[in-house]
């Protein structure tokens, strides 16, 4: 079978039902904040249990779904015959998770953990919209590799920034 044919068939149409979260994607206004909430639900559902492990178990697990972003957003890519479509959203899926990496314990012990949660997701939209510190270099990056890498330097973006605002509050304490 040839990669057009495996792209137009069922597995393209698969591959971008996944990558577009299904309706969240194709059917909402400003999907990519739909994503980004998923993604919010993602690490409350899956990653906040290793955030207790070694980092490494974390970033593994954001590794392993980045590879398999990058797979089924190139073929959604190709399936729609469109670069990075605004309805593909499981990168912004993916990243989210990132934002929070070593927040457990400032979100803890906050008197209100949710700052914290809803302040590394607006940190997240604005670096993924506006896209400053070279990030919009990266969406250049070829096939899938290109519209997931934008999405992972805005939540490593997001993640110093928000470790920064956690520091100086605890300065400021």
């Amino acid at each position: 079978m040839s990669n057009s044919k495996l792209v137009a068939g069922w597995p393209g149409k698969v591959a971008t039902a996944i990558a577009t979260l299904g309706p969240l994607g194709t059917r909402m206004s400003a999907p990519g904040t739909w994503g980004s909430a998923a993604g919010m639900l993602l690490y409350s559902l899956v990653f906040r249990w290793f955030n207790h492990t070694p980092w490494v178990n974390y970033l593994l697990i954001a590794l392993a779904l980045s590879a398999v972003a990058i797979v089924l957003c190139a073929v959604a890519e190709l399936h729609m015959n469109r670069k990075d479509p605004g309805c593909v959203i499981l990168d912004e899926f993916v990243a989210m998770p990132l934002v929070y990496v070593g927040m457990e314990g400032t979100m803890a012990t906050a008197h209100y953990p949710f700052v914290w949660f809803f302040a590394g997701f607006a940190l997240f939209r604005f670096f993924d919209i506006i896209k400053p510190l070279g990030i919009k270099k990266l969406q250049k990056l070829p096939g899938g590799l290109g519209v997931v890498a934008d999405d992972l330097a805005a939540a490593v973006a997001s993640c110093g920034v928000l470790h920064v605002i956690a520091w100086l509050v605890t300065l400021l304490k």
